[in-house]
């Protein structure tokens, strides 16, 4: 009597019997990823926002337009007038006292015009009036041309000190943008290192929730590794399972039921 093996090639029991909760595990924790909430590893709170310093350097860029005061000064004193802010207010009294000395000084010396002409025998004669009249032109074009002098004297020291003004308030022009310049780039460095360095923390947090969400997988991985490390060093048990060949009257039905549908299909 013929007889049919069939060969089971099985893992030893302990292989077996780690390998089963293994695969469980796994599902679970396969499943467990696919419904995470990956909010809490990605997303806008690992990102660093502007730091304080950065923020005051973005306040302080209005003051790039500091120019501006400065410049309209400037320009109030090119105009044909601009001198008047700056004269003295005491010119006037410095004209009118000095005219008065030169009015007394120019009294003095009449006194000394009688006494030539008593001196000539021509006192108050034609030659005395002449002498007299001319001193006293002269001494007309003098004040007048004293007053003038003084009178541009004040204009030129007030021309200079608008002139003054008006290149102090250019420099400062220049100056206002640049200052808040160098003071925006400090502010921008030093708040991109303080960026940098929380961004650094956030990045080193967000490591961590990512490693605390695969850290249960990874050691399923770990154990599943361990196993087939065993399952390599040991190949398992090999079973025959043999069965009897069918009896004459097991061949004799069959063979029987085989006519059968034929007899059927032909029929």
């Amino acid at each position: 009597m013929a007889e049919v093996s069939t060969v089971v090639q099985q893992p030893p029991e302990f292989i077996e019997a780690a390998a089963k909760p293994y695969i469980a595990q796994l599902q679970k924790d396969v499943g467990g990823l696919r419904t995470a909430d990956l909010s809490q590893v990605y997303g806008p709170q690992f990102t660093a926002g502007l730091g304080a310093l950065t923020q005051q350097a973005i306040g302080k860029v209005g003051g790039l337009g500091a120019y501006e005061p400065y410049l309209q000064q400037a320009g109030a004193l090119t105009g044909p007038t601009a001198y008047q802010a700056y004269m003295s207010p005491y010119q006037q009294d410095v004209i009118d006292t000095t005219l008065q000395e030169f009015d007394i000084q120019t009294q003095k010396g009449l006194p000394g015009l009688a006494a030539q002409a008593i001196t000539a025998g021509a006192f108050g004669g034609g030659r005395e009036g002449v002498q007299r009249a001319e001193y006293l032109s002269s001494a007309d074009r003098n004040r007048a041309a004293l007053q003038a002098q003084l009178l541009q004297q004040g204009f030129g020291q007030a021309q200079q000190l608008a002139q003054q003004d008006y290149l102090r308030n250019l420099q400062l022009a220049q100056q206002a943008p640049a200052l808040a310049g160098q003071q925006i780039s400090a502010l921008t460095t030093l708040g991109g290192l303080q960026q940098g360095q929380a961004q650094a923390e956030l990045a080193a947090q967000q490591q961590l929730a990512q490693q605390q969400l695969m850290q249960p997988l990874q050691a399923t991985q770990a154990l599943g590794s361990g196993i087939t490390s065993l399952i390599a060093g040991y190949p398992g048990s090999t079973q025959t399972q043999t069965q009897p060949s069918p009896t004459p009257l097991q061949t004799a039905l069959g063979a029987g039921a085989t006519l059968a549908g034929v007899y059927r299909a032909f029929s």
